[in-house]
């Protein structure tokens, strides 16, 4: 089907108006289609606070974590304020170096 098509059985004579609401309507198609999901698990460690997310990563659907006393996961519901953070006044800075000798 043809735009002019579209916009004869709609009723409406202009082409730009037309097009902006069929990219809106691909838009909120594609934003509200899963298209691949991973699942990535990994072992919580005690008062380790960050851990590496994937770098394809677009967002998280939901966050879970194994409970040891009756073996099902639970998920944990999203903050609704910042989290506590303190600002570290000595911070150490560790230069590395590769193999070659270039400075990571």
């Amino acid at each position: 089907m043809t735009i002019s098509e579209l916009m004869e059985r709609a009723g409406m004579k202009e082409s730009g108006l037309a097009l902006a609401f069929l990219k809106d309507a691909f838009h909120l198609i594609q934003s509200n289609s899963i298209e691949d999901t991973k699942t990535v698990k990994y072992n919580i460690i005690d008062g380790e606070r960050d851990y590496l997310i994937p770098q394809d990563m677009v967002s998280i659907d939901s966050v879970s974590v194994k409970d040891t006393s009756d073996q099902k996961y639970k998920k944990i519901r999203r903050l609704n304020t910042q989290p506590p953070t303190t600002e570290d006044t000595d911070p150490e800075w560790v230069i590395k170096q590769d193999k070659l000798g270039s400075t990571i």
